[in-house]
């Protein structure tokens, strides 16, 4: 895992109780740094600061979402919602804002961790789900729509298969928030929103494939349906 950010004793901290828990950390205190190593391909998560020096959290994210969908945990000292929104509108999977539990931050990157990393390996060839133009591989995480290829980050495509596999039913946001995060939603929180939000913007071909049914959740649509 990779920490980007400009309090060297608070990442030293950090590093330290991650590796109590088995989670390998390396770090780099400004942005430009930050993004360098990320770009590298090494790591399966990144903890993103926003306040930082040479370059902020919000355009580290932005330049890495150009070439990489590595799955990125914002922390932020801003808690007004605008700025959690823009972290997520920039590409961030989730956010966290500081001062934060360490064990809170421990299970939000295991959660992360677990829905992007393969429980154990099998030699069966993974199934592709395909309805309505969409076809998702979940081996490979990929994506196409009618043949073109869709580029999706980690959190967006789990919300994909998420409501793909149960097309012509409704998810609730409950349900989604449970299957990425492993905790409740809440009224404030909009992460599943924004996520939605830019699913439906990347699968826009002229016809609504996820709609969303107020107070309840998101559907996807199958053909004919």
């Amino acid at each position: 895992m990779l920490l980007v950010d400009d309090d060297v004793e608070l990442c030293a901290l950090m590093r330290d109780f991650f590796s109590l828990q088995d989670i390998a950390v390396e770090m780099a205190h400004d942005g430009p740094a930050g993004l360098a190593l990320a770009l590298t391909g090494r790591f399966d998560l990144l903890l993103l600061d926003v306040m930082m020096p040479g370059m902020d959290g919000f355009a580290v994210l932005r330049s890495l979402r150009q070439t990489s969908q590595i799955p990125v945990l914002m922390l932020t000292a801003r808690t007004d919602a605008a700025s959690r929104i823009e972290g997520l509108d920039s590409g961030a999977d989730d956010y966290l804002p500081k001062p934060f539990d360490p064990n809170e931050l421990v299970a939000r990157v295991r959660a992360i961790l677990r829905r992007v990393k393969p429980a154990a390996p099998s030699t069966a060839p993974a199934p592709a789900i395909e309805a309505s133009g969409v076809r998702l591989d979940t081996g490979s995480r990929s994506v196409r729509l009618n043949g073109e290829t869709v580029e999706l980050t980690s959190v967006e495509f789990d919300i994909l298969h998420t409501l793909i596999s149960a097309a012509g039913r409704v998810v609730s946001r409950d349900e989604l928030m449970h299957r990425l995060y492993q905790r409740e939603a809440t009224p404030f929180d909009r992460s599943i929103d924004v996520h939605v939000s830019h699913l439906r913007k990347k699968l826009d071909r002229g016809r609504p494939l996820i709609v969303t049914v107020r107070g309840v959740g998101y559907q996807f649509c199958q053909e004919g349906a």
